[in-house]
């Protein structure tokens, strides 16, 4: 069997193969509601055969949502919207997940076809927090730092959402701290300037992931896995890197993680991002054999040769897929003609493969 087929088990979960939908905002939703879209998109890639088929970057609360049109789990509303997306991904073999999401300073932003800059208060926007106070960029919000109040809901919001994820029936939890949303804006020097217990040196600016973590896992079953999204690397001077994130990670076994999903840059625009074939493994790679954590890859993996070929390398042990599977949602039956693996195909497809 091919690394890129072969099933991974974490604690009660098995996934079928190393292939999972990386979290892709629609920017479809109302009131933080999925609907129909949100059903197909995500039900189209579990019948294409992805072993885990994760929601989008979800909203913890309101003042989360990177824009208005974001899917959110605050309420009993969503969960419920929820539950039909969970259950269609888990029938049809895949391993329903869901990212759990707070931008930050890049929150109350327009969707990405509307422009990105920030909406106004008279159209739909709010507040939006951060670690200390400055905008992302020039048009974008200009938050209000965080208190220990603040901060004490941040962490309670994490928690109910992840409660109210179980509650939809998704089986695999990601908290997102990467791409210059909040819990990144925590950890980079670079956009936490604080003198208090969530800033300072290191153990001050990992704290407050830590303690998301730590909320989460009161109410997210040990049977279950929790994952969380890195930025590897700022791709910018003075900022979060590749040794804080193995220091990081070395701590995140003790804490309930099972696997590091890593990605890198989105905090700051002045980034200077290295783009290639798979420009992000290497990240993987380094963290998974210096702190021994499970990891993901992501960036521009677009064949079933590559794909592999990162597995081969023990780079990763899952591999993430987002444009790709964007651009064919059957991209894991595909690369299984292609390495020679049997991946079964719902029986209403049968005839054509």
């Amino acid at each position: 069997m091919t690394r890129l087929f072969a099933p991974l088990a974490q604690r009660s979960i098995v996934m079928r193969n190393r292939i999972a939908v990386s979290p892709m905002c629609q920017y479809s939703a109302t009131d933080g509601v999925p609907d129909a879209w949100h059903l197909v998109h995500l039900g189209s890639r579990a019948v294409g055969g992805a072993g885990v088929v994760m929601a989008e970057a979800t909203a913890v609360s309101p003042e989360g949502r990177i824009s208005p049109a974001d899917t959110g789990l605050w309420s009993v509303a969503q969960a419920q919207a929820w539950a039909p997306v969970a259950a269609f991904a888990r029938a049809h073999g895949a391993v329903p997940a869901v990212q759990l999401a707070h931008a930050g300073r890049k929150a109350s932003t327009q969707v990405p076809w509307l422009g990105r800059l920030a909406v106004r208060p008279e159209d739909g926007g709010w507040q939006v927090v951060a670690p200390c106070g400055g905008a992302y960029d020039a048009g974008y919000p200009e938050p209000v730092a965080l208190d220990a109040a603040g901060i004490g809901r941040v962490i309670d919001d994490f928690r109910a959402a992840a409660r109210r994820a179980l509650d939809a029936g998704f089986e695999l939890v990601e908290i997102h701290a990467a791409h210059g949303y909040l819990l990144h804006q925590f950890l980079s020097p670079l956009t936490n300037h604080r003198d208090d217990a969530w800033g300072g040196d290191f153990e001050g600016r990992i704290r407050l992931t830590l303690e998301v973590i730590a909320a989460v896992r009161e109410v997210w079953p040990e049977r279950l896995p929790l994952w969380l999204r890195i930025s590897a690397t700022d791709w910018a001077d003075d900022g979060w890197d590749l040794e804080q994130s193995i220091a990081l990670c070395r701590q995140l076994g003790d804490a309930g993680v099972d696997l590091v999903d890593v990605s890198s840059g989105g905090l700051v625009p002045w980034q200077r991002i290295e783009v290639g074939p798979g420009y992000q493994v290497p990240f993987a790679g380094e963290i998974r054999r210096a702190s021994g954590i499970s990891t993901g890859a992501v960036g521009l993996i677009t064949s079933a040769t590559q794909a592999e070929d990162v597995l081969a390398r023990e780079d990763a042990d899952m591999v993430l897929l987002g444009r790709e599977l964007l651009r064919d949602p059957y991209f894991p039956q595909h690369a299984a003609r292609e390495l020679g693996a049997d991946l079964p195909v719902p029986v209403q497809y049968a005839r054509a493969w």
